[in-house]
Order: structure tokens, then sequence, then C-alpha cells
């Protein structure tokens, strides 16, 4: 009997537009409660991710319209444009997407050869030498920016009516002084339709459908975003024994890239571990950094920093968690007992 595989081989080109297409939810969603700064995002990101991408295979001698077409550097550009504040001015997402594409990608040989992901690369070096920026112009979903504010933004005029911290942000400082029951009477929490946190908890829920999809299309396996989505759930759950100290369950599942996180950065094929085991593994580890750097750390949302960190661990993950191969022993002992 011929048994199909699980995952089976597919083309570049394929799993890129297949990932794209799951994304779609999420940037409806984040369009609508976020406003049109993210649409400018998408737009800047992709065209400079194409554009760096086209000058490094130029500076390599390497055949341009191949790489173009596999849509992959088109989704490291539509990653880091959904993980930028809403309202980055123009400079901020091409600063992040170039060195995104050029010091994460191409640095290694291009795309298979990175030992870490692109996009979270880009990400944190940004983060650590823009920390204004990258920590202050989130969009209020309570008051997003019309058009025009958008644009304002875009251009490096943002408006403090519509910018402000993120909620795990607002955990460490703004909520830490209050009640659980206090914080709960927040307008973002009094507001939520859902339940959890007004916005957050549609993006939250659109990038989920997309994941599923992915999973369905067995685009992925089901053990990176199992594996971080179930870390951050329990580990979070046993330290919110007081919740006048701690951060909610929901908030860490709902308020930062943990759900974005879980199916559409870990489960990069090339910086992650490649066996099933180790796939758990590697997003256990990216579950526990991720709960010790926004509880005890100084970046609140800590996705990016866990991946890079966990990203040199994969191989070792790889080499601990290896299947066996079935029919063959693990090892041949001679006299003795000698291998």
């Amino acid at each position: 009997m011929i048994h199909r595989p699980a995952y089976p081989p597919r083309e570049t080109r394929l799993v890129m537009r297949s990932v794209l297409i799951a994304l779609l939810p999420g940037i409806v969603v984040v369009s609508i409660f976020f406003g049109a700064g993210v649409l400018l995002n998408l737009a800047t990101a992709i065209v400079t991710a194409l554009l760096s991408e086209a000058l490094c295979l130029k500076l390599r001698h390497r055949s341009i319209q191949p790489s173009l077409s596999d849509w992959s550097v088109v989704l490291t550009g539509v990653l880091i444009a959904l993980s930028l504040p809403q309202a980055a001015p123009w400079w901020l997402t091409i600063a992040t997407t170039a060195s995104a594409v050029i010091l994460g990608k191409h640095l290694y040989g291009g795309l298979g050869q990175n030992p870490v992901n692109p996009a979270m690369l880009g990400y944190a070096l940004i983060l650590i030498s823009a920390p204004v920026a990258m920590t202050t112009l989130w969009i209020n979903p309570l008051n997003p920016p019309d058009v025009e504010a958008a644009w304002m933004a875009f251009i490096g005029n943002p408006s403090d009516a519509y910018t402000g911290a993120t909620t795990l942000e607002l955990y460490q400082s703004e909520f830490s002084a209050l009640t659980a029951l206090e914080a709960k009477q927040h307008p973002l929490f009094a507001n939520a339709q859902l339940g959890f946190i007004y916005g957050y908890e549609w993006v939250a829920l659109a990038y989920l459908i997309g994941g599923l999809w992915l999973l369905y299309q067995r685009v992925i396996s089901w053990h990176t975003p199992v594996g971080l989505l179930a870390t951050l759930l329990v580990i979070s759950a046993f330290f919110s024994v007081d919740p006048d100290t701690a951060t909610p369950v929901w908030v860490h599942l709902t308020a930062g890239a943990g759900i974005f996180a879980a199916f559409f950065i870990l489960t990069d094929p090339v910086s992650g571990a490649t066996s099933p085991r180790g796939r758990l593994w590697f997003a256990i580890g990216v579950g526990v950094l991720t709960y010790i750097i926004r509880t005890y750390g100084q970046y609140p949302d800590a996705i990016a920093f866990s991946v890079l960190m966990m990203n040199f661990a994969a191989p070792m993950i790889d080499h601990y968690t290896r299947p066996r191969i079935m029919g063959r022993e693990a090892s041949i002992k001679g006299p003795g007992g000698q291998s």
C-alpha cells in the first residue's frame, strides 16, 4: 500500500502563495480596526522587498525573474508590514524591510540558506535602533485615524490623538498600578465585543482562521502553532495566581503577536526546526522565552527576540529529535560492545 505523506513537498511558489492567501483575513481586519496606515505599510514593504531582492541578485550575478516570481520576498515584506506599528513612517518600513532582505537573507546566500528568520531579524534590528518609533506609534483601535491622518503618519508627522503604546506595554506600565477590576474597566476591555480586547480579538480570530486553513491545506504542521500557543497558555495561567499583578492569559494570546507568530512566523521551513518533535520543542522554547522577556524584560511583545534565539538552537534540536529510520538499528555493536 502506498501512503501519501502527511505534508507532501510542494513548489516554493505554491507554498508562499498559500501563506499570502491565509494572511488576507488578517490584513482586512487589521485595516478595518487600525486604519489605512496598514495598507501604506504593506505597499511600501512589498516594493522595498522586491527592489532589495533585485539589487542583491544583480550584485550576485543571479537571474532576477525566477526569484522575484516565487513570492518568497513578497511574503517577507507582508510579514514585516503586519509586524510594524500601524503609524510607522515610510523610512521605518523601508529600513526594516531592506535589513531583512539584505542582512537576513542574501548575506547568507539567499533563499534556503538563512539561519535566522529574515523578517524577525529586520524587526529586531529596527526595534533596537529606533525604540521610540517602534513602541509609541501603535494605533488605538478605539480611535483609528482617517485616511488623511494615516498619510500624515506615513510621511513622518503622526498625531498623538491616534497613537500610543500596545496593550502589553500598558500592562507593564499603566495597568501595573491598577487592580484587575480597574484594568477591566479600561475602554479597551470595557468595549471588547468578544470579551477580550477591543479590536485585537477580531485580528487574532482572523489570523487563527488563516492559520487553520494552512493546517487544512497541509502547508504547515500542527506541532509549531500548538507548541507556542499551549506554552503561552500554560505558563501565563500558572503565573497568573494573583490577577492584580500578572498579565491575564488572554492578553498574552491576543494582544501581542502570539497567534500571528504561531502560524506565520515560527513555521518558516528554513530557520526553524524540521523534525516533527523538533518543531514542537522549538515552539515551546519560543513560548517560554517570550513569557520571560515580556514579564521581566524591556520589550513587551518579545516574539522577535525569542524566535531569533531559538533559530540558533534549531540545528541542535533537530540533531536530538531526528526520527529513527524504520528497519535500521540505532547503532551496530561490534565485538565487546564496540560500535
